[in-house]
């Protein structure tokens, strides 16, 4: 299979563009993607996207062969997240609004409205159940879309007891059959208080479903089989972020697909629990690398390859004619990931994405039958490759001799030697970096710093063991791992060891206060975006928030495995706002006012404990704004302070 291009750039994205620069603008990397999520209509004719107006996402409707769009559905009071077709006609927007429902905390609220792209006329999903919306923070799943019923779509509601009547006399999950031309919904299957997932078979039948028990705390996967009823096929442990991930049915019907861990390999992979009797059977592992998670088919839902992240990310399919196609991709686009995104429901047109280190997101219209291939958008189309740092491999071994992986990127231009650093650590913690186009760090390059991106012990993506190396470490080993890289550039003449800053945002900000206040003799400056700040406090606020007890909370027994209990008292040992007499560095503090996942009390605490003990601080507040940098305006407000503040430390 081989592609050709014919054509140029499809049609204009909604961003203000500009002609390329010696130095781009801020502002070339601050804005939004100004193309993401596309998803291709059943019939191929139509594509939706989320863009870019004033600075914020918004949804918009192509007619495949025009240059303008056909619809465009902006939302000021919230985000919108999500664009997918139910018909040929009617698009399903999901809103994600942040609201003091329960409280005076800002919660994450989630609704789905269908919108029919021709009349424009709007309905919101459960119409019919304003009780049930009210009191749902998310009524906006789709679980299921059915091509002999293109009218209907399939979507879960968790009911409080009582919220409906008798019938509801206990909390419940329950899965409607909803019309998206009215958003009225009939019952379906009903659940049980700790049905968390359901699994459905693309045809409108609930084939399976995940419960989470608590005390003790166990996944059990259902299975709903002809003849059987509801009945448990497989269980487990899920206390300390273990439990199933449960992605969706086997392309022959007859298993269920979860990610599980391999001790022949000491990896995650992804394996079939049997419908019928829960044999779990291998489908796909890599003896080096965690799968990341399941593909499925955008119609089906179906399982039908596995993505997994080495440096670059990569789709693995099952089926033959799937793994032609993307062999075509690799080569036609050497060097870069190449995901199909979506296709239309004959699987004769694709969209897909290309990325890379040094690639900005672009995405591509295929046609498979004339292997025609046409440019759609480019994410940041100011920017260009010589704007752009090279990135390397830059792994070294840590002071007890495990290997970190990392990766180090060069400011365009400059020989490795004697640089003004960035260190980068990400967030998560239970994530990782990779060699994915990343706009933070390419801002950072372009302005001449080097980065660097450890990704310490307890990183996902490297397998069981480096993972439950972070175990109980957080502010200890996985602390020393960043630290030590500093000192692997150092040595190697690259960092320049008067001109260190480090950064983060979420447990990259931690890490980057951690450092400041732990080993003040090795930074500049420090800046977090959101970070933690007093670990105690933390555990106590998602204790309080996601209800139960340490021992019966999913989240809350995962980050024990990391931080520690509620009652350890080593806690305030490794929390920077309680050490703040140590630090010597400026620091730049920057939240969003709405951040339900960090509050900002956290660096609330941080600037008031630092400016008492009369150090150098700088605090942005970010109104409207959650943990995510969700608007243009707001990245574009951290780069603008970021650099200013690396240029008054560590600048030339």
């Amino acid at each position: 299979m081989k592609f050709c291009v014919y054509s140029a750039v499809f049609f204009a994205v909604l961003a203000t563009a500009s002609l390329a620069q010696t130095k781009p603008s801020i502002e070339a990397f601050a804005t939004l993607p100004a193309a993401d999520a596309p998803s291709l209509s059943p019939d191929g004719k139509h594509l939706a996207l989320i863009q870019v107006l004033a600075g914020r996402p918004a949804a918009t409707i192509w007619k495949l062969g025009e240059t303008k769009p056909q619809l465009i559905i902006p939302f000021d009071d919230g985000f919108i997240v999500g664009a997918v077709w139910a018909n040929d006609h009617r698009i399903l927007v999901t809103i994600n609004t942040n609201e003091k429902v329960y409280g005076e905390d800002v919660t994450p609220w989630l609704r789905t409205a269908s919108i029919d792209i021709d009349t424009r006329q709007l309905i919101i999903m459960f119409s019919d159940k304003q009780d049930a919306r009210d009191y749902n923070y998310s009524a906006s799943t789709i679980i299921d879309r059915t091509p002999d019923d293109p009218d209907h779509v399939y979507m879960p509601l968790y009911f409080g007891a009582g919220t409906l009547g008798e019938f509801y006399n206990e909390p419940t999950n329950t899965v409607f059959r909803v019309d998206v031309n009215t958003g009225k919904s009939q019952f379906v299957e009903r659940g049980g208080k700790d049905t968390r997932f359901w699994v459905m078979d693309g045809k409108g039948n609930v084939v399976a479903r995940r419960d989470r028990s608590k005390d003790p705390l166990v996944d059990h996967i259902l299975a709903n089989t002809p003849g059987k009823d509801w009945h448990e096929i497989a269980s487990t442990d899920a206390t300390g972020g273990r439990g199933y991930s449960l992605w969706g049915l086997s392309e022959d019907g007859k298993s269920v697909v979860i990610k599980d861990d391999f001790t022949s390999t000491d990896t995650r992979g992804l394996a079939t629990l049997a419908l019928d009797d829960g044999k779990e059977s291998e489908l796909f592992v890599n003896p080096k690398y965690d799968v990341d998670g399941a593909i499925s088919d955008p119609w089906s839902g179906r399982v039908i390859g596995a993505a997994l992240t080495t440096h670059l990310s990569h789709p693995y399919y099952f089926s033959a004619p799937l793994q032609a196609m993307q062999k075509a991709l690799d080569d036609y686009f050497p060097g870069n990931t190449v995901y199909a995104q979506t296709w239309d429901r004959a699987r004769k047109k694709v969209v897909v994405l290309v990325d890379g280190p040094v690639t900005p997101p672009s995405y591509y219209l295929i046609d498979l039958e004339s292997h025609a291939v046409q440019r759609l958008a480019r994410a940041y189309p100011q920017l260009q490759e010589s704007d752009l740092g090279q990135m390397r491999v830059y792994n070294y071994a840590a002071r007890d001799g495990l290997e970190i992986p990392a990766y180090l990127t060069l400011p365009p231009g400059k020989a490795p030697k004697n640089l003004p650093v960035v260190i980068l650590p990400h967030g998560g913690p239970m994530a990782r970096d990779s060699m994915a186009f990343d706009w933070m760090r390419q801002f950072l390059a372009n302005r001449g710093y080097a980065v660097l991106q450890p990704n310490f012990r307890g990183s996902a993506g490297y397998g069981i063991k480096f993972k439950e190396a972070g175990y109980g470490q957080w502010g200890l080993k996985m602390q020393d791992d960043v630290t030590d890289g500093v000192k692997k550039l150092i040595a190697d003449g690259i960092a320049d060891p008067k001109r260190i800053c480090i950064v983060g945002a979420s447990y990259g900000g931690y890490a980057a206060l951690a450092g400041a206040a732990f080993t003040p003799e090795l930074y500049a400056c420090a800046a977090s975006w959101a970070g933690v700040t007093d670990l105690h406090k933390m555990l106590k606020t998602d204790l309080h928030e996601s209800g139960g007890t340490e021992k019966n909370n999913a989240w809350m027994s995962a980050s024990a495995r990391y931080v520690g209990q509620l009652n350890d008292t080593t806690l305030d040992a490794h929390s920077p706002a309680l050490h703040v007499d140590k630090i010597k560095a400026p620091i730049l503090l920057m939240h969003g006012e709405d951040d339900y996942t960090v509050r900002i009390d956290q660096s609330e605490e941080m600037e008031n404990a630092l400016r008492l003990a009369h150090k150098k601080v700088a605090f942005v507040r970010i109104p409207k704004e959650t943990h995510y940098m969700q608007t243009t305006n707001s990245r574009l407000r951290w780069l603008t302070e970021l650099e200013k503040f690396l240029k008054e430390n560590i600048g030339d």
